[in-house]
């Protein structure tokens, strides 16, 4: 019965969910504040700063210059200290810097933004590896996927939230800068929230029942067979040169420059080229991740109705469905270069296909991690996003040197046309090459007893 019933590992998903959904509300909020921080017509009550187009790119991609660096050391401190702990810290900081950025443009221009956004990628490349260490920890191995989907699915309402109210709020009395205050009040609540009622495992939990915790720690501490699970020593050169695993990350890498490209710049482009207010732009960019939201559980009732009927292969599922993520964005981004500017509804359209059918990835690219290892997933998991993030820190940049006329839709068309560029071919490499093959380096290789007894192990978690 404790299998079907809700607990408090549910109250912990639940958690995490609105833990990562102010994550990227934070991390995203700067895409939308950056237009009414450069352009106060909206509200002229409040500060404007003198940021062309290269400054600007250098604000929205400087995040991910910290955010890579403390992926693989943010996951070994979730594993030695417990992921509750990292995970606050993570979201507490990242928040009390988001309260202070306005007096940072104030005091140091756009130099001290770009230094504390620095701070703020350090502190949420923590995140990621501290949710999937409490996911191993709080979930059953059967439970895994669906708490997966639950929990990561708060980066996407996240973003919609932010995106959705951050035009309000600049035009409202509080200005841009209420669009930091909000979302950093927000984080600091849901850290005091996590600290009183979060756990890193359940046996630190004072809530759980005898029965849930028994439930949870049966399935955790064996494998399918019941077996205790051994120490495993990771092999590193045999994942690092991996055909599998390289064209697993090179779609992870072109997949985001085409996500991030269009999550920064966005609001930019309809603002400039549609000449829409702050408010209506806000609101109306929030509309493709809300698509892509939805589309997530679309695409996941799809996949299991395939599945059950046993209508494709796994490795026919996993390409078909990343080539609707991938291939669907390189038509309509090539359509969008076109649409000029007093077609404005087609342009929100295809901007909505684009980003809602995306979402089609996570049952492609993004979960043949565990296809490949499951013993190794979550490390293959960490090394892909590393790359694939470094896609975020360049597509920005890329940006700024391609638009020097923000309103010239010739300059953003061959923006479209470089994202169309990557996600084909990221695609095209995936399906000639990808593969769902378990792979003969994801058998456990036991560890000297001496390792054993001092407790050295390193786990894959997915």
């Amino acid at each position: 019965m404790c299998c079907f019933s809700l607990g408090i590992r549910h109250l912990q998903a639940l958690f995490i969910f609105f833990g990562l959904s102010v994550a990227y509300a934070m991390r995203v909020n700067l895409s939308v504040a950056i237009v009414a921080m450069t352009d106060s017509s909206a509200n002229t009550d409040f500060d404007e700063y003198d940021w062309n187009e290269k400054t600007k790119a250098l604000l929205l991609s400087s995040f991910f210059w910290g955010y890579i660096i403390t992926q693989v050391p943010g996951g070994a401190l979730a594993n030695k200290f417990g992921g509750k702990r990292t995970l606050f810290f993570g979201v507490l900081i990242c928040s009390l810097l988001t309260l202070l950025t306005p007096i940072c443009a104030k005091i140091g221009d756009w130099k001290l933004v770009i230094a504390l956004r620095v701070v703020q990628g350090l502190c949420q490349g923590m995140i990621f590896p501290s949710t999937h260490t409490l996911l191993s920890k709080w979930t059953a191995v059967k439970d895994r996927g669906t708490f997966a989907t639950y929990c990561y699915s708060g980066a996407q309402f996240g973003t919609v939230v932010m995106m959705g109210s951050s035009g309000l709020i600049a035009s409202s009395s509080m200005g841009w800068p209420g669009i930091y205050y909000l979302s950093g009040s927000l984080g600091v609540i849901w850290s005091i929230l996590w600290v009183i009622w979060g756990a890193s495992t359940p046996a630190e939990s004072k809530l759980i029942s005898p029965e849930e915790k028994k439930y949870i720690e049966q399935s955790t501490r064996t494998n399918e067979g019941g077996e205790q699970l051994a120490p495993q020593r990771t092999p590193w050169l045999k994942i690092f040169t991996s055909p599998p695993v390289l064209v697993l990350t090179l779609a992870h890498c072109t997949n985001n420059w085409g996500f991030w490209t269009l999550l920064t710049e966005i609001p930019t482009y309809m603002k400039n080229v549609f000449g829409m207010d702050i408010k209506s732009n806000a609101m109306l960019s929030s509309l493709p991740y809300l698509a892509m939201f939805l589309m997530c559980f679309v695409f996941s009732a799809i996949s299991s109705v395939l599945d059950r009927n046993k209508c494709l292969p796994l490795s026919v599922s996993r390409k078909v469905f990343n080539s609707i993520g991938h291939w669907t964005p390189v038509v309509t981004l090539i359509i969008l270069g076109y649409v000029g500017s007093d077609q404005t509804t087609l342009a929100i359209v295809l901007l909505t296909v684009t980003v809602g059918m995306n979402a089609s990835c996570y049952l492609g690219f993004q979960v043949n991690h565990i296809d490949l290892s499951p013993n190794y997933a979550g490390i293959m998991m960490g090394i892909s996003n590393c790359a694939a993030n470094i896609m975020s820190i360049i597509a920005p940049l890329v940006v700024g040197f391609v638009v020097t006329n923000e309103k010239d839709p010739e300059q953003w068309r061959i923006v479209f046309f470089i994202a169309s560029g990557f996600y084909f071919f990221g695609n095209l490499m995936f399906i000639l090459f990808g593969r769902t093959e378990l792979q003969p380096w994801n058998d456990a290789v036991p560890l000297p007893s001496s390792e054993k007894r001092n407790g050295t192990q390193l786990e894959s978690q997915h």
